[in-house]
């Protein structure tokens, strides 16, 4: 009976690692995500509300410092712990958010999170509550408003196991459409697993 269950329980395994193998080796990707899917996003995303609001974020932060930068994070990261939450109603009750929570419900699953920084890298709007406040150290920003006003990245693929779905970061600089000047950047979570889907129907 031992060697029996034995024999059973070593199946299980292998055949789990099989798939997790599988899973690992196999990713849908993010070159699916064409330069029309690409540009689409941009003309939905990038509207009036966007280019307003990054605005007024930047002219009301200017002059704001390192330091300030780093506390502001370290709040938010405290506040998604904490019952109270003020910093993060304050950015999620905005116009922008409203909107781009509009866009997110519309894509049908398509887009599983949207924000917007200003030229700081710190949240304007978002869909849903980011982990952090401060984008301006990582790639989604470093490689977008840092390069330049037609700059895109697309991160690599990854699992999202809750979901069983493949998901990938597009961030593109926004440009403010009068003065053609790099005033932000934007980051959109998509689902890949979604968008495969949707082409090959």
């Amino acid at each position: 009976m031992r060697k029996i269950f034995g024999a059973v329980v070593m199946g299980v395994v292998i055949a789990m690692s099989s798939a997790a193998m599988a899973q690992d080796s196999l990713p849908i990707s993010p070159s699916i995500i064409s330069p029309d899917v690409i540009q689409a996003m941009r003309e939905r995303i990038v509207q009036p509300v966007t280019i307003m609001s990054i605005k007024a974020a930047n002219d009301s932060r200017s002059g704001i410092d390192q330091a300030t930068i780093d506390e502001l994070d370290l709040v938010w990261r405290a506040e998604t712990e904490a019952d109270d939450q003020p910093l993060i109603a304050e950015v999620l009750s905005s116009p922008l958010s409203n909107y781009l929570l509009y866009i997110q419900a519309g894509s049908a699953g398509l887009y599983t999170e949207i924000f917007v920084t200003d030229r700081f890298g710190l949240n304007v709007g978002q869909s849903s509550v980011t982990s952090d406040y401060w984008q301006g150290d990582e790639d989604k920003f470093q490689k977008t408003f840092n390069v330049g006003p037609d700059a895109v990245f697309i991160d690599e693929a990854e699992f999202h196991e809750e979901t069983k779905t493949w998901r990938t970061q597009v961030n593109l600089t926004v440009v403010d459409p009068e003065t053609q000047e790099s005033i932000g950047a934007v980051t959109i979570e998509f689902n890949l697993t979604e968008l495969q889907r949707r082409q090959q129907s």
